[in-house]
């Protein structure tokens, strides 16, 4: 689904101007009108009268920033953008309203059409202060917008009207979460799941060391009648990895390791692409999201089945070799975390098997020390209790409950996200946050000094927010919070700890509709706790708009069932020697793509450039687009994400 792929937050724009000297380091810029906003290291900056562009070292993708001064409305100023700074060949796809921020009386985010095979995306922001707008351009290579993800987030966080101060509580003291405050942040999770379809959530609040809360709203599963409560399951997906880095810490405690040795001293088998880079590979980097290593999912998404070994995580890494320097940039990685997790549990079983090693470590070293011991990895004693059922989107925006088949995906790589959690026993892993690693016993867990190393900032994630080491710090409102999120299929979720305050916060939800309430349960719970300016509920019924649109927008250009003459195109099965193999079901007039361990009904879209694509549609697996071709009179089906293309061969 093209519309879903570019954020507001990132922004681009091509060009191959003559370009200033590259910023040393993040630099204070203004544009010509006295908007304010951050130009990014190692990116260009060059003024065009009213155009400011901003570039990255890849010549394929720009940020240029107008000044467009008094225009009618929104879309008047967009036009009057592309007029200052370049023609604009592709058609508007969806124009949708976004909440009033950061000194911005109006924003609106244009998306544009363009078809898969141009890998590309284009989108313009419409920024209104009094009466004059300021426009934001967009058009970039999908692959640059994925590496530079966070320095566009810089720029977009950044860009505010002349002689506005955001907002900050920065030196003030939190109230406390006293039942008031608390049924506040209910009341404000009912209206959200009311709004965005969420079925069920887990909530659990602490404050200065004592559990103020822990429950649910809601239910398991949509047509069942089972509430949601304190011991309820979830997925708790990539909070995994922040787990995975408190073993990590226990076993440096211990003199097993260090943050900066080299990996292969450890664990000798352990390979990154070339030679050089592997020697240059050092513990922290596994979880650091720093080392320039793009996301590659798309290999245990599709190639997983449920004997898939833990060892194949490093047969992975060995094939994969950096996209940018160490530190240079942030780009996560499930592998690099999975690796770590099963390196520090086989320090701590060196005789038992990688995920047999890695499941005992964290169960003995971690969650029976801190009290969470309804907290697994087993996905069959998760299943076979009190859990919450994933539920997702179908093509038509709808919530049904998902396919449980496709987070099966994650186990081989559980490291990174595979546990399962209740709102009961993941309040305990924020207590131990807070705490700084000193059990409510008075024991120690582990040292200050090492828990608190997951915690310096390694690369930048936008304005004001920083990776650690599976943990993300965030000072957008002047005050520290620490927290991670966690998706898969049907599960979203966040934890927060706000060590100043002595306050944390869980919030667990069974709905990838739930994506959409985790930064207003932060943004409302600072204003709960700081008397900020109310935005946090503005933001949740904006976001589930907008979200209608885009699916009533993508819905228009998608035939379900298939178009007879693209099924007329498709093979009954494809191969790819890194994703595995597709069968193709093709039955009363419906097809079917079989990945193996999951599959899913598609649809089929004709795109602009004549391309057919079919696109997965059912809850739970929605969005995944392969393109048809053919070459050298074999049929082909081609997949991407940010960085990798994929071609399926008809198979033999």
């Amino acid at each position: 689904m093209r519309l879903a792929l570019v954020s507001a937050a990132v922004l681009a724009l091509a060009a191959s101007p003559a370009l200033a000297a590259p910023a040393t380091a993040d630099q204070p810029q203004k544009t010509a009108s006295g908007a304010t906003f951050t130009q990014p290291k190692a990116w260009d900056l060059e003024a065009r009268g009213p155009v400011s562009l901003v570039t990255p070292p890849e010549t394929d993708t720009h940020v240029a920033i107008v000044d467009v001064g008094a225009a009618a409305d929104a879309k008047a100023a967009v036009e009057a953008a592309w007029k200052a700074y370049k023609p604009n060949t592709h058609p508007l796809q969806l124009a949708t309203p976004l909440a009033a921020r950061n000194g911005w009386d109006e924003r609106q985010v244009f998306n544009y059409e363009t078809s898969p095979n141009e890998k590309m995306a284009i989108q313009a922001v419409a920024l209104r202060a009094g009466k004059a707008w300021t426009v934001v351009l967009v058009e970039g290579g999908d692959a640059t917008m994925e590496k530079r993800a966070s320095a566009m987030g810089l720029i977009s966080q950044s860009l505010r009207p002349a002689g506005y101060a955001k907002e900050s509580f920065a030196g003030k003291p939190a109230h406390t979460l006293d039942a008031a405050r608390v049924e506040a942040m209910k009341s404000f999770v009912r209206t959200a799941m009311e709004e965005l379809g969420v079925p069920g959530v887990g909530l659990a609040f602490v404050d200065h060391g004592k559990v103020v809360y822990e429950g649910g709203l809601g239910v398991r599963e949509l047509g069942k009648s089972q509430p949601v409560d304190a011991h309820t399951l979830f997925m708790i997906a990539s909070n995994t990895k922040g787990m995975s880095t408190l073993l990590l810490s226990e076993l440096v405690d211990e003199g097993k390791l260090k943050w900066d040795q080299p990996v292969t001293e450890v664990y000798p088998s352990f390979r990154l692409g070339s030679d050089a880079t592997t020697k240059k590979v050092l513990i922290r980097h596994l979880v650091c999201a720093c080392t320039g290593l793009p996301r590659k999912d798309f290999d245990w998404i599709f190639n997983t089945r449920k004997n898939t070994p833990a060892t194949t995580t490093f047969t992975q890494l060995a094939a994969t070799e950096p996209t940018s320097g160490f530190g240079e940039v942030f780009q996560y990685n499930n592998l690099m975390a999975s690796a770590a997790g099963y390196i520090g549990g086989k320090l701590v079983n060196p005789n038992m098997e990688l995920g047999a090693a890695y499941d005992s470590a964290m169960r003995t070293r971690v969650f029976e020390p801190l009290g969470m011991r309804e907290t697994t990895f087993d996905m069959a004693k998760a299943l076979g209790g009190d859990h919450a059922s994933p539920h997702s989107y179908d093509a038509d925006g709808k919530t049904g409950v998902a396919d449980m088949n496709f987070n099966y995906t994650v186990m081989p790589y559980r490291p990174a996200g595979g546990a399962w959690s209740s709102p009961h026993d993941l309040i305990r892993y924020v207590q131990n946050e807070i705490a700084e690693g000193q059990l409510p016993n008075g024991k120690r867990l582990v040292s200050r000094e090492n828990l608190l190393k997951r915690r310096e900032h390694n690369v930048p994630i936008g304005e004001d927010a920083w990776y650690g080491m599976g943990l993300e710090t965030d000072r957008t409102w002047g005050v520290t919070v620490v927290h991670h999120g966690g998706s898969m299929a049907g599960f979203k979720s966040d934890w927060l700890a706000i060590p100043d305050a002595q306050i944390g916060a869980v919030l667990l939800t069974n709905s990838d509709e739930g994506q959409l309430l985790l930064r207003p349960f932060m943004r409302r719970l600072m204003e709960v706790l700081y008397d900020g300016k109310p935005e946090a509920e503005t933001d949740v019924a904006v976001a589930a708009k907008r979200t209608k649109a885009a699916f009533a927008k993508e819905r228009e250009r998608m035939v379900i069932p298939p178009a007879p003459t693209a099924v007329s195109l498709l093979a009954s099965g494809y191969t790819n020697p890194d994703l595995g193999v597709i069968k193709v079901k093709k039955e009363a007039g419906w097809v079917t793509f079989d990945f193996g361990l999951w599959s899913s009904r598609m649809a089929s879209r004709k795109n602009d450039d004549g391309s057919i694509s079919f696109l997965s549609i059912d809850p739970g697996s929605i969005g995944f687009e392969l393109v048809v071709d053919n070459k050298d009179g074999k049929r082909r089906l081609i997949s991407r994400d940010g960085q990798h293309e994929y071609v399926y061969v008809e198979a033999s």
